[in-house]
């Protein structure tokens, strides 16, 4: 069974984690006719951890360096979304809350692991 480097990152299995449950908030989005919103936090959710994959494919470090940097991007572009969901009245403080704590943790550790990756 073919098995990519990827699959092994802590910060991968993180960010693929959040993508599919921002998919489901995704998809009440959509219930409540918020198709465009639906759309954006679908792709920005996404990017987190297709960055992380893209990178851990590339053949320098600072390569990898930089596509972490577009994922970690992204954990902010998901969290400026949530606190305007959020104000909006659109999600309940408990759900941007729950979010913006494993956003956090996914930012701080991709930070952590680009540190490693440069020594």
């Amino acid at each position: 069974m073919a098995k990519f480097r990827f699959e092994d990152l802590e910060i991968w299995q993180l960010a693929k984690e959040l993508a599919k449950d921002l998919f489901d908030l995704a998809d009440n989005l959509e219930n409540k006719k918020l198709f465009r919103f639906a759309e954006q936090l679908r792709a920005s959710a996404l990017s987190m951890p297709n960055n992380i994959a893209e990178g851990a494919g590339s053949f320098s470090k600072k390569d990898f360096y930089q596509f972490l940097n577009i994922a970690k991007r992204s954990t902010f572009e998901n969290a400026n979304m949530l606190i305007i969901f959020y104000e909006k009245g659109i999600i309940e403080l408990a759900v941007k809350e729950n979010f913006l704590e494993g956003l956090d943790k996914l930012s701080r550790k991709i930070t952590a692991f680009q540190k490693q990756l440069l020594k």
